[in-house]
């Protein structure tokens, strides 16, 4: 127990906090813990060139990390969100996929859908006629997400 109040200084305690607390970040969405590891660290650096009480630890770490989380934060979330549009073309006709080929990916029966790859993207397929897999087919119909298909 010496040994370790010894050797346990407040750099190496923050240091490890922040630590834990980015870890903890790779389990919890959100991206916030994270900047709270960076307000943790900012401390342990402190520490290490200036004597501290644990008051004023405290409050360095709880403003390191409200800045770091309100300057930083909106510029580190926009690279890891993607692009979505909610709207649709109106230049596309859905019914265009009719008397298009499509390549079945997972066999199709007449009681349950199977799988179909239509321009690079796999589409649920039902049919009338149980068709296997690999097999080249022809879109009928659509019907929401699911394209109607016949064997050609």
């Amino acid at each position: 127990m010496e040994w370790l109040r010894e050797n346990l200084s407040p750099e190496v305690v923050w240091f490890i906090v922040g630590l834990v607390l980015l870890l903890a970040e790779f389990m919890v969405p959100g991206l916030i813990i994270a900047f709270f590891a960076v307000g943790a660290w900012v401390v342990a650096l402190v520490c290490v060139f200036r004597p501290m009480s644990i008051n004023a630890q405290l409050g360095l770490f709880i403003v390191s990390s409200v800045v770091a989380l309100l300057v930083v934060r909106q510029r580190i979330a926009g690279m890891f969100k993607g692009f979505t549009s909610g709207e649709q073309d109106g230049n596309v006709d859905l019914n265009d996929f009719i008397g298009q080929r499509a390549v079945v990916t997972k066999a199709i029966t007449s009681k349950l859908p199977g799988q179909v790859e239509f321009h690079g993207s796999r589409w649920l397929a039902e049919a009338a006629e149980e068709i296997p897999e690999g097999a080249v087919v022809e879109i009928t119909g659509k019907d929401n997400l699911t394209l109607k298909v016949k064997v050609l």
